[in-house]
């Protein structure tokens, strides 16, 4: 296995935050402790959950770390449209964050599928 610094998931779900965080800005104030704290949270997640399950002892454990991380995408992503149906972001607004979101979510997905097939060899 190489670093997780090298994955494109880890990478890309880095860039996904940064989006995030220039995307949650423009929410109203109103909303720091609510829909902005909680995107944040689950953009986090991703790759610190990419990068924690990385270096744990077995494949069986990454695998559960890249669950969770695959998960918060989704939280991601739900929050994203939330943002939208609320007025408080356009469809345009959000849609480069989506389509990255997509992006490492199918890697995330790729992921998954490669290190279970290690556990089924092993």
């Amino acid at each position: 296995m190489t670093d997780y610094k090298n994955l494109i998931a880890w990478q890309k779900s880095r860039t996904l935050v940064k989006e995030i965080y220039l995307l949650t800005e423009r929410l109203p104030k109103s909303e720091l402790f609510g829909l902005t704290n909680q995107i944040r949270r689950a953009a986090i997640s991703i790759p610190s959950n990419i990068a924690e399950g990385y270096n744990r002892n077995t494949h069986k454990e990454y695998i559960h770390f890249l669950r969770i991380a695959k998960g918060s995408a989704a939280e991601v992503e739900t929050q994203l449209m939330l943002c939208a149906d609320l007025d408080f972001l356009s469809t345009k607004d959000i849609e480069n964050a989506l389509k990255l979101n997509q992006e490492v979510l199918c890697m995330i997905g790729t992921l998954i599928i490669n290190n279970e097939r290690k556990c089924e060899q092993n």
